[in-house]
């Protein structure tokens, strides 16, 4: 069984489509989880303390879990990413996590890893970027993107969730990756469309996750 991790009701609705009219479905502290045959969409709530709670209460439910997906969208960060791309993660940070006074690497949360490595995923038959995510309680945008672009130079994409739910995936030991649509770019550049439906961002997402799944022969 997989798990579909999904911020919200919009960017859950591709996968909802799929499962039919009468799945199985589980409410707990006002998250969701609506159960397929072959995976399971947990609809969180925004932000990393939903996140995480969200993918832990996931996991509990389906103790076979084989694997964690992040879907959705996400804002754009790196300078060469375009609306509409997906964002493959080969990691996750926390942005605003700083204990670097004491040792610890930016974006390290004191005793667990400096960052969270996804599952490699096949090349993606879309327009895609890899690399870095980062995630934190608060938006990026023009004003700040040049000070997220300094400390984590390498990331391509920030959103509210997928480092609190690869935390709670390393701490379950179970894999995940990350596979969400550029909805919004941080900071665009002169000429650079910057904004896209979230709804069509989230339709770009679940086929991405369903090409993944496809591929990997998860389905």
């Amino acid at each position: 069984m997989i798990i579909i991790q999904c911020a919200m009701e919009m960017e859950a609705q591709p996968f909802l489509a799929t499962l039919g009219d009468a799945p199985r479905t589980e409410t707990i502290a006002n998250q969701r989880f609506h159960f397929g045959p072959s995976f399971a969409v947990a609809i969180t709530g925004i932000g990393l303390a939903n996140a995480a709670a969200g993918t832990a209460r996931a996991l509990q439910l389906v103790p076979e879990a084989e694997l964690v997906i992040a879907a959705g969208t996400c804002g754009g960060l790196h300078t060469g990413i375009e609306v509409g791309d997906i964002a493959v993660a080969t990691n996750a940070i926390y942005s605003m996590a700083d204990a670097t006074a004491f040792g610890y690497e930016p974006g390290q949360v004191p005793g667990m890893p400096a960052s969270y490595d996804a599952l490699t995923i096949p090349t993606l038959d879309m327009p895609h970027m890899t690399g870095r995510v980062i995630s934190a309680d608060a938006f990026i945008t023009a004003s700040n993107v040049d000070a997220a672009r300094g400390r984590f130079p390498e990331t391509i994409a920030t959103d509210m969730e997928t480092a609190a739910m690869a935390q709670t995936c390393f701490a379950a030991e179970v894999p995940w990756v990350s596979l969400r649509a550029v909805s919004d770019l941080c900071g665009p550049a002169a000429g650079q469309d910057f904004h896209m439906d979230g709804a069509l961002a989230a339709q770009r997402s679940f086929d991405a996750v369903t090409s993944f799944l496809e591929t990997t022969g998860r389905i």
